[in-house]
Order: C-alpha cells, then sequence, then structure tokens
C-alpha cells in the first residue's frame, strides 16, 4: 500500500474525516504499547519508528549490528519477515529463501549476521537464543508487546517528519505520539531535520538520547554509473528519499518511476522498465532492497545503489548501544 498524500499534510478532509476512527485506534494501540513483554534472556535492542512506511530502520539495524559484532558480541537480527510466505521462526539463508519466502529486508539483514524471521517474536527470539545469539537485534516491532525491549531507538525521516501528526488511518502514526515516545530511549534523525523539528523538541523534553544521521550511497557504485543517466525506479516506503539521493550523488534520473513499499513486480511491469530503459538509453537503477525481489532480464540489467548509515555523532551512538547491553547484561 502505498502512504495517501494528506498523511504529509497539516490540514486536510479525508483527515478530519478518519479522525474518529484514529482516536479508537490510538486508544488500542496506546494501551498496547503498554503491556510487559516476555524478557529472552539476552539483551533486545529494538530499532523501531513512530510511522508507518521508510525511515530508515534496516541500514540502521545493519550499523548497530557492526557495532556490536565490532565489540564482540554475537548479534543476531529479529524481523517479522513482512512480505514472506513464511511464518517462522526460520533462519534466513540467502542461498535458498527469496524474498517471497523471508521478505525482502531480512535477505539484507542475514548478509550481515544471522537473521531470524517470525511472525510470533516471542518465539523467534527463543530461536535467536538457540542460534546462538548474544544480543538480539530487533528490526521494527517496537509497537508490538509481546517481547520485551532493553532499548529501543527510533528512528526518523528528517524530511517528512511524522507528518499531519495523526494516527492510522487520519495520519501516519502508529500510535499517538507521547506514549510512543513514553516507551523509547533515543531517537535518530535521518536526513535534514526540516519536518521533524517538534519530534526533535518532544523526544528531548522527555530527556531521550538524540542523534543524527543521513543515507551515504557507496562511492564505488556511484563511480560505476559514472556520467551515465539512469531510469531509477523504486518500491519502498519513501521512493522520494531514494530520488534525492540520486540527485544528492549527482545522478541524472530523466525517467523515474515510485511503487508501493515492499512492491513485488509483475512481469509486465519489468518488462515495461527494461523497454523504457532501452527507448531512452538509461541504466535501470534501484535500491538493495528491491533489487532482491527482482529477476530474469529486469535483474540481469539493473544495477544497484547501496546505502549505509552515517552518523554525525558515532562515538556518542557507540556508548549507546555498548551501554544499553552492558546494562541489560548486568
Amino acid at each position: 500500500m502505498r502512504a495517501p498524500s494528506f498523511w504529509w499534510r497539516r490540514a486536510g478532509f479525508a483527515a478530519g474525516l478518519m479522525a474518529p476512527l484514529a482516536a479508537v485506534y490510538g486508544r488500542i494501540a496506546a494501551a498496547r504499547l503498554g503491556r510487559p513483554g516476555v524478557a529472552p534472556g539476552i539483551p533486545v535492542l529494538c530499532i523501531g519508528n513512530l510511522t508507518v512506511g521508510g525511515a530508515g530502520k534496516t541500514p540502521t539495524a545493519l550499523a548497530v549490528a557492526r557495532l556490536l559484532a565490532a565489540a564482540g558480541e554475537r548479534p543476531v537480527f529479529l524481523s517479522r519477515g513482512y512480505g514472506g510466505r513464511l511464518a517462522g521462526p526460520v533462519q534466513v539463508d540467502p542461498r535458498r529463501h527469496g524474498a517471497t519466502d523471508v521478505g525482502d529486508e531480512p535477505l539484507l539483514l542475514a548478509r550481515e549476521a544471522p537473521a531470524i524471521i517470525a511472525r510470533d517474536r516471542v518465539a523467534g527470539a527463543r530461536a535467536a537464543v538457540a542460534a546462538g545469539a548474544s544480543v538480539i537485534v530487533m528490526d521494527d516491532g517496537f509497537q508490538n508487546p509481546s517481547l520485551r525491549k532493553d532499548a529501543a531507538l527510533l528512528v526518523i525521516d528528517g524530511r517528512r517528519g511524522i507528518g499531519n501528526g495523526r494516527v492510522l488511518p487520519a495520519g501516519p502514526l502508529r500510535a499517538p505520539l507521547a506514549p510512543q515516545l513514553a516507551r523509547a530511549d533515543a531517537i535518530l534523525v535521518v536526513g535534514e531535520a526540516s519536518a521533524a523539528a517538534a519530534v526533535v523538541a518532544a523526544a528531548r523534553g522527555r530527556g531521550l538520547k538524540g542523534f543524527h544521521g543521513r543515507l551515504t550511497p557507496d562511492p564505488a557504485a556511484v563511480a560505476a554509473i559514472g556520467a551515465r543517466k539512469v531510469l531509477a525506479f523504486a518500491g519502498i516506503g519513501d521512493p522520494e528519499k531514494f530520488f534525492a539521493t540520486l540527485a544528492e550523488a549527482g545522478i541524472e534520473a530523466p525517467v523515474r518511476r515510485a511503487f508501493s513499499d515492499h512492491h513485488g513486480y509483475t512481469p509486465q511491469e519489468a518488462a515495461g522498465i527494461v523497454a523504457d530503459a532501452a527507448r531512452h538509453g538509461l541504466v535501470p537503477l534501484t535500491t538493495e532492497k528491491d533489487f532482491v525481489r527482482l529477476s530474469g532480464a529486469l535483474a540481469d540489467c539493473t544495477q544497484v545503489l547501496p546505502v549505509t548509515l552515517e552518523l554525525d555523532e558515532p562515538e556518542d551512538f557507540r556508548r549507546f548501544v555498548l551501554g544499553a547491553v552492558a546494562a541489560a547484561s548486568a
């Protein structure tokens, strides 16, 4: 599903019309946040967000896992496996699993460290422990109360913030802002905080730690594209973020195709992208998350632009992550 445009505007008839339903949903969501979860016996670090849609959670989870591994920990990712057919718990094996099995994000996570997908988060945590984890890194699941989180980091897209500030379905918030912040330990604003100032102020008022970062494209991938123009396509939470990254990297994309998050490309759509790229003399270019959902001729001719999280406060962030693990292990 693509997020409706009115979610990102401060006022609107549609949002007002849905306000009563949003109020009911918000009360239920806030009550769920307060439930005690099951402790799996090892630290659980949750990388979540306040809203529906992409904010940079997966690159953040990867960065956290690298920090933990460098400190001698054995991180294991835990994901719901959204978009995959397997309920789990199952450990992701990129050699035999595809995006239709386990979802796209777990395939990316599994390149860095073992990844478990499970719709039942408690069962997934037990599987992570059995796989030898010393710490669990949850990619999403902040609003799921079944598993106790020892530390929760909320990732916020600085360009979009929390949109109109309303709860689903009137806006993009997964639950009212205040109870979400009350359950968090830190926030990470990705990109320029042009639309996130109010959230940053609210988080600061609650004493949450604050970090800032940006998604930086891989220099080798940018160099490989060179001066060639591209047909850019993306089926992520916010395709415009990908297109903006291309512009900042100096990659010219005269043709762009935006799809909904976790979009499964049909043979007709794939053939259309290949044909349009050939007609205009462009190189098809997409995200890592999209690429694991491609096959056939489109996969063969498409280039990928990987991104990594670059932090403004790397040492403070390292202390936060390792400190959370140390405190939970004490």
